[in-house]
């Protein structure tokens, strides 16, 4: 072979070599799309074409508004023969969101099904392949998820907040939102639905199985609760103070909470511990497991 033919043939193994490290390998997104922005980007398509997803948003608008309409309409016609302690406690912002028990676990429904329906579809496979960092995965997940439920969370409230007190005629008083408390109330039951979403999520990433998970975060919201009455009432306290329900009723409140309750802020914070603990965990796990 003559020294030209060397040369031509050594040339086209080095383009050819350079034209197949910038080709996009299989299975992986092209360059710059497995990162964040595209990660926050590919969740938010699976999460809106999940038929899931629209049903748990929609009986969380709809369940949150009509209970707070079919509550609080009850109280002008018997304000008169109600005795003077019920007329004093009477909080009409927090008897208003009894919608939210209902809200709080289809919002970790929501979250839970958004990793482990990829679980029982295969397709986390895909998603692994596509985006190589499991962490990454998870957090884009967490930014869709918490992004999703804290937007409706919040129109859900507001619109709660306004079609709850439209039904409080006179006698029975109504709140507004210059009142004292009454616009933290509104717009912490946004947040804590966003909080326990992502609390979901954690939990669902942890168990990875749909019916498991539901049944962690069921038990957590209202098992836990009842079982604590059966203790002392010093535990009781000490120990209820910091489980999401309580921290709800203390949170959605614009009248002083129980003694032993956190404050708002702090209950607000506590979930947020939560949410980000079960959310490393769930990280963890998912970077050292198989699919």
């Amino acid at each position: 072979m003559s020294e030209t033919s060397s040369k031509q043939t050594g040339l086209m193994q080095t383009a050819m070599t350079e034209a197949a490290l910038s080709r996009p390998s299989a299975g992986r997104l092209p360059g710059g799309r497995s990162g964040l922005r595209g990660s926050v980007v590919m969740e938010w398509v699976k999460l809106r074409t999940m038929r899931s997803t629209w049903w748990t948003l929609a009986i969380t608008l709809v369940g949150m508004i009509g209970l707070a309409i079919l509550v609080l309409q009850h109280y002008p016609g018997h304000w008169t023969q109600m005795s003077h302690a019920d007329r004093t406690s009477f909080d009409p912002t927090n008897d208003g969101f009894i919608g939210v028990a209902l809200a709080q676990l289809v919002m970790a429904v929501l979250g839970v099904l958004a990793i482990t329906g990829e679980y029982s579809s295969g397709m986390i496979q895909s998603t692994l392949v596509a985006v190589p960092r499991r962490g990454l995965v998870l957090a884009a997940k967490a930014i869709v998820v918490g992004g999703v439920a804290l937007v409706v969370g919040e129109i859900a409230a507001f619109a709660t907040f306004v079609a709850g007190q439209a039904v409080l005629v006179s006698p029975a008083p109504h709140a507004t939102l210059g009142q004292p408390g009454v616009l933290r109330a509104v717009l912490l039951a946004g947040v804590y639905l966003a909080l326990i979403a992502l609390i979901g999520l954690g939990i669902g990433a942890i168990v990875r199985r749909s019916a498991a998970a539901i049944a962690v975060i069921a038990g957590l919201i209202f098992v836990l609760p009842p079982v604590l009455l059966a203790l002392p009432t010093g535990i009781q306290h000490s120990v209820g103070r910091f489980l999401p329900e309580i921290i709800a009723e203390s949170s959605l409140t614009a009248v002083r909470p129980e003694a032993f309750s956190l404050s708002a802020w702090a209950g607000l914070g506590m979930l947020g511990l939560y949410a980000v603990a079960l959310l490393g965990a769930g990280g963890w796990l998912l970077s050292r497991r198989d699919a």
